[in-house]
């Protein structure tokens, strides 16, 4: 009994989605072995029915992580993220900064109070000055994308 759903379709879905396991080759666990239902390409899914495995099934950490092609470390991470927030705990976080770490609150200040001073300076401008006087290299975009957050907070 197939699910109706072509393997491509499926792993097209995880790829957007950012769910597709990259390792699925490295999953040796025996339910995932030419399975109609559990699919060593989708992460969430191998994420859980690990963590299952050890909770409920009682099997052990070192020959579970092993089979599901992870590591120790790996497994304690997600049980915590799964014990803090669910399901949603083991979607893949986003990798590298979240949020505009270089406009620090003292530049957004100076960003805001130069933009009040002077309404007509675009982002360009904004960008010259916060590299004159802090030093600080910020791409004209990310200035762009602070005031439109700025903008939609104050609605």
């Amino acid at each position: 009994m197939g699910s109706g759903i072509k393997p491509s379709t499926k792993h097209r879905a995880l790829a957007d989605s950012g769910t597709f396991n990259p390792r699925a080759a490295a999953v040796r666990d025996p339910a995932f072995q030419g399975s109609d239902f559990f699919d060593p390409h989708d992460l969430v899914q191998v994420r859980y029915e690990m963590l299952r495995r050890v909770r409920l099934e009682g099997h052990s950490i070192a020959q579970t992580v092993a089979q599901f092609g992870l590591t120790r470390p790996t497994f304690y991470k997600l049980r915590d993220d799964f014990h803090r927030a669910g399901l949603t705990g083991l979607l893949p976080a986003k990798r590298g900064p979240h949020g505009p770490h270089k406009l620090t609150a003292e530049i957004w200040r100076c960003v805001e109070q130069a933009r009040a001073e002077q309404p007509e300076r675009d982002a360009a401008d904004l960008v010259e000055l916060i590299q004159r006087q802090f030093g600080v290299q910020v791409h004209q975009r990310t200035v762009e994308r602070a005031f439109a957050r700025a903008k939609k907070k104050r609605r």
